[in-house]
């Protein structure tokens, strides 16, 4: 994930607006309903008889693949059963476990979690994504960090030295972030404060700059601009082609005109679809913390992703509000001093000076104050409009992701040798992705190797000598993969209702 500025030519030479388009790489993930992707496939097949074997075999498809991960999905949630926040202690205690029988069960927990949350194609955050996801603001407007101290930092690093990941996080040892989906986000309002905010950091930027104090206190950002330009060079225009560019409207990048400080403006924000967050808290001396928090969140805005961070800390005065501090303090000293100079002093004068100074301090505290209820108010809502579920809930919704990415996946490819021929590992791809494409408007990363593997163990797909893949035909398909337990049972179902 790379952030760009894009400049319109025509307007470089007067007031420029400035386009920030940030970068994603297509996710393997396949956005579509599986009703919808089943019905849409089996309405392109021209025979009636043909149409019915096909959507025999997609649910054939479906059970097998759920039976497959039945047993993975048990052991998954026994686990967690004992790591539960809320009845986990209990239940470890009942079975009499040693210190280190737990650690093993618990690393196990986490080795089941990170297979489960691939096969469900989300990705763990990087600090190069997490650095272009916060360098903008949108309605958070407060620095926001984390309580470091209330988190455990042996759990999830016993489990990265076990099992490498690249591009981890700073702070893996501590917590794990998750993400899936692109998304977008707008709000349109008057944003006066906001505004307010945005014209003082302008001015201040300014005189930065005049001052020649923008070098010093931009060294952090140089180091990152060093980084960028490698990783534009390894890009290539393959890669680009198959990127996702998704464009930010932020009030820093607002064209300064009286219309657009006293109308309102849409602010634009790209989205996570899908977080999850995995931590632990720290021991207390007292006692052993055991739990492992799961919490699962969705649409949340780039730029505001300290929502989501565990065990936050209350925000303190932003360096803005420290600046308007500072500076009024000056101002009132220098003028103080100058009316106390004078030959003769004029109390009132200096009474009102004074006056002024504490009335603009205490302004800025209230303001503070008033930002800091509106982040805990946002905080609140985000937890009750935005957290999906967490612990065992989000685990049961990650299982059934799992097996509907699953299904989808070999239906698709199923369909593309049904309906081309053979076709090579590449053509296959490239073809799904083009149905993806022309049926549903979607665009995705299409796995086209997790599909074929679970079609060739399903004995429903093989290779010829050089290589193509080909398929037997939908009658064939249903015989090999056979009648499904979930089939009789309805059948039973159905005889019952019938006597």
């Amino acid at each position: 994930m790379q952030t760009e500025t894009q400049t319109d030519p025509e307007t470089k030479m007067a007031k420029t607006k400035k386009k920030e388009v940030i970068r994603l790489e297509r996710e393997s993930v396949i956005p579509i309903l599986k009703p919808k992707l089943i019905m849409t496939l089996a309405n392109l097949i021209e025979h009636s008889s043909d149409r019915a074997e096909f959507l025999k075999l997609c649910k054939r498809v479906e059970y097998t693949i759920r039976a497959w991960y039945l047993l993975q999905f048990e052991d998954l949630m026994q686990l967690y059963s004992l790591f539960d926040p809320v009845t986990g202690a209990q239940k470890l205690k009942q079975q009499d476990l040693s210190p280190e029988e737990i650690d093993i069960l618990e690393q196990n927990f986490l080795t089941y979690l990170f297979q489960v949350m691939d096969k469900s194609n989300f990705k763990i955050t990087s600090d190069d994504e997490i650095d272009v996801a916060l360098s903008g603001q949108y309605l958070l407007n407060l620095p926001i960090s984390v309580d470091e101290s209330k988190l455990d930092k042996k759990l999830l690093k016993r489990y990265f030295e076990e099992h490498h990941h690249d591009n981890l996080p700073d702070f893996a040892d501590k917590y794990v972030i998750f993400r899936r989906g692109i998304g977008i986000d707008q709000t349109t309002d008057y944003f006066f404060m906001e505004k307010v905010d945005m014209l003082i950091a302008r001015f201040w930027s300014f005189l930065l700059r005049r001052t020649g104090l923008q070098k010093l206190f931009s060294r952090r950002s140089r180091r990152q601009h060093k980084r960028e330009p490698k990783k534009e060079d390894e890009i290539n225009d393959d890669v680009e082609q198959d990127d996702l560019y998704v464009e930010r409207h932020r009030l820093e990048n607002m064209e300064l005109s009286f219309r657009n400080l006293l109308s309102k403006v849409t602010i634009q924000e790209p989205t996570f679809d899908r977080i999850i967050v995995v931590y632990r808290r720290a021991s207390r001396k007292s006692n052993t913390e055991r739990g492992i928090y799961v919490k699962h969140f969705r649409n949340i805005p780039m730029a505001d992703m300290e929502i989501v961070l565990p065990e936050k800390k209350n925000p303190g005065l932003t360096p803005l509000d420290w600046v308007k501090f500072l500076v009024s303090a000056v101002v009132g000293l220098v003028a103080v001093i100058s009316s106390v100079q004078m030959h003769e002093i004029d109390l009132w004068v200096a009474g009102a000076i004074l006056s002024t100074v504490i009335g603009y301090c205490a302004k800025t505290y209230f303001t503070f104050q008033q930002n800091l209820a509106v982040y805990q108010n946002m905080i609140t809502q985000s937890m009750y409009d935005k957290q999906l579920d967490s612990g065992r809930g989000t685990l049961l919704h990650l299982c059934d992701d799992v097996i509907q990415q699953e299904v989808k996946e070999v239906i698709i490819s199923f369909f593309i040798l049904m309906e081309q021929g053979k076709a090579t590992r590449q053509d296959l791809d490239l073809q799904c992705e083009e149905l993806i494409k022309e049926e549903f408007g979607e665009s995705c990363n299409f796995d086209v190797d997790d599909a074929v593997q679970k079609l060739e163990k399903l004995g429903i797909v093989s290779r010829d000598t050089i290589g193509r893949y080909y398929c037997v035909g939908l009658k064939r398909a249903n015989e090999i993969i056979g009648t499904t337990t979930e089939e009789v049972v309805l059948k039973a179902k159905q005889g019952v209702s019938t006597t």
